[in-house]
């Protein structure tokens, strides 16, 4: 019975570990966005529809748009500026041209805190879901598939 018992209990402790190692909004992300981005994207930022009807002066105030909760976060990840945290924060392998995205250079003073923050970003989307594809086709990037959308994690 107990030869029984020890790979169960084995597999309960390592899937207990692997859940507490997944990524989330609260435990990782947000104290990660309050170092790095809440300078230009917190709460004294515009909402997306106002930053986009007046992008130059709020790019003149260094402010971009808000991003200061889980759900206004969100909007930058699924809907409706799809894909945009990941075309901003890429770090370039992800991309035709190999350039990093704009934001990724303020993931940190360092290649490596850079890369290692950059990771977590990709860790809290989902490794399968980190697209630079936005909701409608743009050029020659076809639109975000269903299947996409259903692959991203961004857990709380």
């Amino acid at each position: 019975m107990l030869k029984a018992i020890v790979p169960s209990i084995i597999s309960l402790l390592l899937a207990g570990s692997a859940l507490a190692s997944e990524v989330t909004y609260r435990k990782d992300i947000r104290p990660l966005w309050d170092a790095k981005c809440s300078a230009c994207h917190g709460a004294k930022s515009p909402y997306l529809g106002e930053f986009l009807e007046n992008q130059d002066k709020y790019k003149k105030m260094n402010k971009g748009p808000r991003m200061d909760t889980y759900a206004d976060l969100i909007i930058f990840v699924g809907w409706p500026d799809t894909g945009a945290i990941m075309r901003r924060l890429d770090d370039g392998k992800n991309s035709k041209d190999g350039k990093p995205g704009n934001m990724y250079r303020y993931l940190g003073a360092t290649d490596e805190e850079r890369q290692k923050n950059f990771e977590v970003f990709k860790a809290w989307v989902g490794e399968d879901a980190w697209t630079h594809k936005r909701w409608d086709a743009k050029g020659d990037m076809p639109a975000v598939t269903k299947e996409e959308l259903a692959k991203m994690k961004v857990k709380y």
